[in-house]
């Protein structure tokens, strides 16, 4: 029986794709596009495992040297607390791990697991396994950190923690949804050597940015969700390809001529700008 994705050419994969890594839901991708709501879920799942094994295999021996490491918060079905015991074993909250090089912005590694030790551990121990040389690592003060740092990495990196102090939550109808302010920050040296000029946690908390803005199943305050980790999973994976390879970073310009390049040019595992159609075409290769 032939898949239902492979009914859509190339160019109409593309034009899903387009809409799935700049912010669209599935049911917006299907008004958009034509293509039916299943359809767009199997390219999606398929896709985002091809996404997931060629970054595999490209980003390897890296040269980062300045590392931030943070975790952002999803859910799938529901939030924890409306977790039912007939509901899906996946089903609840689900945090996805996201190392970036400060340098280059490219994304290396990513976990959709848990927050906890055991998931920190996995992540970090890939991350590891991706480098060339000792870098330095900044993470939060989450205390999983402590042993899964250590236990990946063991002495061969400079490692610190930043963490911010916030005060009281604001209350009332204008600040219901405002976050708690920051009143001050804690820097910890935890492993090596770091220098105290690059502990930093700015560029993978924008990252926490574009991941929703770039995902609807990551926005705030909305209705869209993940009804299964498979699916979050695919979107994490299909989100990083085109961000790494298929996005030009605005801070990544070459001075010669003036062109942005893409993380994964910057970082040396891409010679060009991917193309949409060149990330459905990884479908063909798999």
């Amino acid at each position: 029986m032939v898949s239902m994705v492979n009914r859509l050419s190339t160019e109409q994969r593309a034009r899903v794709i387009g809409c799935l890594v700049e912010g669209n839901s599935i049911r917006s991708t299907v008004r958009m596009t034509g293509a039916a709501k299943n359809t767009i879920t199997k390219l999606l799942v398929d896709l985002g495992a091809a996404c997931s094994a060629y970054q595999d295999s490209a980003m390897r021996n890296l040269r980062c040297e300045r590392l931030q490491v943070d975790e952002i918060w999803g859910f799938v079905g529901c939030k924890q607390r409306n977790v039912r015991p007939d509901h899906d074993v996946d089903y609840g909250d689900v945090w996805t791990f996201v190392a970036i090089d400060a340098d280059t912005k490219l994304v290396p590694s990513w976990l959709v697991g848990q927050r906890n030790a055991d998931d920190a551990y996995l992540m970090l121990g890939d991350l590891r396994d991706r480098l060339a040389n000792r870098v330095q690592l900044t993470t939060d003060g989450h205390r999983m950190y402590y042993s899964a740092v250590p236990g990946t990495f063991s002495g061969d990196i400079d490692y610190a923690m930043l963490i911010k102090q916030y005060g009281a939550t604001p209350e009332g109808p204008t600040t219901r949804y405002s976050p708690a302010p920051c009143t001050g920050i804690k820097v910890k040296k935890v492993i090596g050597a770091p220098d105290p000029a690059h502990i930093a946690t700015s560029y993978i908390e924008r990252q926490n940015l574009t991941i929703r803005m770039g995902m609807r199943r990551f926005t705030r305050l909305t209705n869209a969700f993940s009804k299964k980790a498979e699916n979050l999973a695919a979107a994490v994976s299909l989100h990083f390809m085109y961000y790494n390879f298929g996005r030009p970073h605005q801070t990544l310009t070459k001075a010669a001529d003036g062109v942005r390049t893409t993380p994964a040019m910057a970082a040396g595992v891409a010679d060009h700008v991917w193309t949409l159609a060149e990330i459905a075409g990884l479908l063909n290769s798999n």
